[in-house]
């Protein structure tokens, strides 16, 4: 068995590569713990387009997404985005963990056990055959 292609719009392809290619500073900090299966053995991917978002990082196994949230996320506005991005992505059975730039950049040990404890409450389905290659 494959495992599920999600729809995304092609436009954002592009535009996840562009981000790929510019990350911030704590999206390539927090890069650094979870490239190469560091995290748990887990495969998480940066800037994976989905429906009409990108995610900032995001594991097909676990179902799991991760954002890192700069100063433009404290307005209202942008917030309410993220709402309904949220939304979208527990739609599709993806669950979005939300951290500052500042706990990435000053609270490290903080992120990553805050990831690694809710993979360990949320491990995939053992059931379901081990994902194919994207």
């Amino acid at each position: 068995m494959r495992r599920r292609v999600f729809p995304y719009n092609p436009y954002l392809k592009k535009l996840a590569r562009k981000h790929r290619n510019n990350s911030t500073y704590s999206e390539i900090r927090l890069w650094m713990e979870l490239k190469g299966d560091q995290l748990l053995g887990f495969d998480f991917h940066r800037q994976k387009a989905i429906d009409n978002y990108i995610l900032d990082f995001f594991c097909h196994e676990l179902m799991l997404g991760i954002e890192v949230d700069g100063i433009t996320h404290q307005s209202p506005e942008v917030q309410e985005k993220d709402k309904i991005k949220e939304g979208r992505m527990a739609d599709f059975g993806i669950t979005v963990l939300r951290f500052t730039d500042e706990q990435v950049l000053e609270n490290m040990d903080f992120v990553l056990a805050t990831i690694r404890d809710w993979v360990r409450k949320h491990p995939p389905d053992p059931a379901l055959p081990d994902p194919s290659p994207d």
